[in-house]
């Protein structure tokens, strides 16, 4: 979850699923890339945000992961057989003027929303779930 000091959280509309809004999502590249590395990867492909210009606390592991089943209009894109996935969650605390460029095969619009609001509006109820839990720390 990308958010600002404030309390508002972006969130994403996906480009093949009109109203799905959600955080950045992603996988990693290789079965040993670092999970905080593919994650940083992630939020610069979808958004356009560097990680690296930020300060290195910025990006954060909230230790904290889900098996979920993966929807099956995406099964397509993993290996036949697999239905199930291992969510990892992060949060990234970024400055209140932070610009986003959209990866616009797979997103399509963005909205900075209070974080209630965002938690609500995520297509999946996981990523409500880690918005709210993220903010019950704050």
């Amino acid at each position: 979850m990308i958010y600002k000091s404030n309390g508002e959280v972006l969130l994403i509309e996906r480009a093949d699923k009109t109203g799905f809004w959600q955080s950045v999502t992603g996988s990693v590249d290789a079965i040993d890339e670092d999970l905080s590395v593919a994650a940083a990867r992630e939020v610069l492909e979808e958004t356009g945000i560097d990680t690296q210009s930020l300060p290195a606390s910025s990006l954060k592991n909230m230790h904290h992961q889900i098996q979920y089943e993966i929807y099956p209009q995406w099964r397509h894109r993993y290996a036949p057989g697999v239905t199930s996935n291992t969510e990892h969650w992060f949060s990234l605390l970024v400055p209140d003027n932070t610009s986003v460029t959209l990866a616009p095969r797979e997103h399509v619009a963005y909205e900075w929303l209070p974080f209630t609001e965002a938690s609500r509006r995520c297509f999946s109820p996981s990523n409500g779930d880690a918005i709210l839990q993220l903010f019950s720390t704050h």
